[in-house]
């Protein structure tokens, strides 16, 4: 581990001292570690982090007083509003609806995300006039009530539409249009029975999603495990349902050049291919602290 990444991991240790913390805001890595994570930040520390150029870091650190998220969502950069726009709460009360009316669209997109909006607001980030913006709030918004799906699934940008039926079931009666729809329909196969007309469909996707379908017909499966389309016969080499000998051969015939495809299509057959998580860093004494920051002139 390099010399910033120890002060970094001292920095995010619970129950530091706070004079030690108060030597790591003139490491700049290790500030924005402590503007980032900590939860027992003084207004003099916040004062010196802001004063010392780590404000970005700092809002994002949902435990920052409400005052002073306040003052930050007045901030001049768009970025510094994005972030406090992640978590904020309703407090000082309107600050999130005010934040909702902010004219950069980016921290609109940010506010989506928040856990803690006040019930009127996801409606209204749904009908934001910027298609980012209503984008992100169907990834959020599980459950959105039936007349907002409606309105995003019938929405007039494409990736609207593509999004909303990909993280909500569609009603029945919309059903015919979004698969004839060519930006709903590889989502909108997920709620009909596979058929032959949509295994045969000239847009790889949707054959993707055939491929993926619970309630594919074997004579489908096996049609589809000869499809042109290597990421379509992936699709079903990754079925669990798939004959071992049948996955076997449609693997033997997965070759490309691109690793980013290879790792694309093994990682598809198996979601499990990645490393080991890093080991915690060690939690050090006082005097291994002590000795940590002497080495970095601290």
């Amino acid at each position: 581990m390099t010399l910033d990444a120890e002060l970094s991991a001292l920095a995010a240790q619970r129950d530091l001292p706070a004079d030690l913390v108060w030597r790591l805001l003139r490491h700049p890595q290790a500030r924005r570690t402590v503007a980032l994570l900590r939860r027992d930040l003084t207004e003099a520390m916040i004062e010196e982090i802001i004063a010392l150029g780590s404000i970005r870091s700092l809002s994002v650190n949902a435990s920052v007083p409400a005052d002073i998220r306040a003052r930050l969502a007045e901030h001049p950069e768009p970025i510094v509003r994005c972030g406090i726009a992640t978590s904020v709460a309703d407090d000082p009360p309107g600050l999130p609806a005010r934040l909702a009316d902010d004219p950069d669209p980016s921290v609109r997109m940010f506010l989506t995300g928040n856990d803690h909006l006040p019930p009127q607001l996801p409606a209204r980030l749904a009908a934001d006039p910027e298609p980012r913006v209503r984008r992100q709030i169907i990834h959020h918004w599980h459950d959105a009530p039936d007349r907002v799906r409606r309105a995003l699934m019938t929405d007039p940008d494409p990736q609207v539409r593509r999004d909303s039926v990909r993280n909500y079931a569609p009603p029945a009666d919309l059903l015919p249009a979004l698969l004839a729809d060519p930006e709903t329909r590889a989502a909108a196969v997920e709620f009909v029975t596979p058929s032959p007309e949509l295994a045969a469909d000239p847009d790889s996707a949707v054959r993707v999603a055939v491929a993926d379908h619970p309630d594919l017909p074997t004579d489908l499966r096996d049609q589809l495990a000869e499809d042109p389309d290597m990421f379509v016969r992936n699709a079903i080499a990754a079925r669990p349902d798939t004959p071992p000998a049948l996955r076997e051969r449609i693997v033997a015939t997965l070759h490309t050049d691109n690793p980013v495809a290879e790792w694309a299509l093994r990682y598809r057959r198996n979601p499990n291919v990645g490393g080991k998580p890093s080991p915690a860093p060690p939690i050090l004494t006082r005097e291994q602290a002590e000795a940590l920051l002497a080495r970095a002139d601290l």
